[in-house]
């Protein structure tokens, strides 16, 4: 998959989540490559624009240690209960090296999952994961 069919589908799914939950679920989608010990932003559509790349090892929080797994194949996604603020809410494998960094600034994912609509907001996720199992993103700098 490319890049461009990769944020149409990230798009898709946060208009759906955010549909099935009746707010916005997470504010900040990020798509990030951490190939080659590098972080760079390949999209992002959030509030924090220009501070996203500058506090990403910051706010990366417990999530880190899940995201330098090797064995996390594509597909493959983690969430951080208490990622208050800007600590990243959850990722998502894309392809080798790529991720989708998600995080609601202003709630964390103990707070939205008190929601019962949760559940059916998760929905959308998980079938954006099964996407990019069946066709992972390829991106090269």
């Amino acid at each position: 998959m490319t890049l461009e069919q990769a944020n149409k589908l990230i798009k898709r799914c946060a208009e759906q989540m955010n549909s099935r939950y009746k707010k916005v679920v997470f504010d900040e989608w990020a798509v990030v490559s951490l190939a080659h010990k590098k972080s760079r932003i390949l999209h992002y559509l959030g509030p924090r624009n220009d501070d996203f790349l500058k506090n990403f090892a910051n706010d990366l929080g417990v999530l880190r240690a899940e995201l330098v797994k090797e064995k996390r194949g594509v597909g493959d996604f983690e969430f951080a209960r208490n990622g208050v603020g800007t600590l990243f809410e959850a990722f998502l494998v894309l392809g080798d090296g790529l991720f989708l960094i998600c995080n609601k600034t202003d709630n964390s994912m103990d707070g939205i999952t008190k929601d019962p609509r949760w559940l059916d907001a998760q929905v959308p996720f998980v079938e954006l994961s099964d996407q990019f199992r069946a066709d992972p993103l390829v991106y090269t700098l």
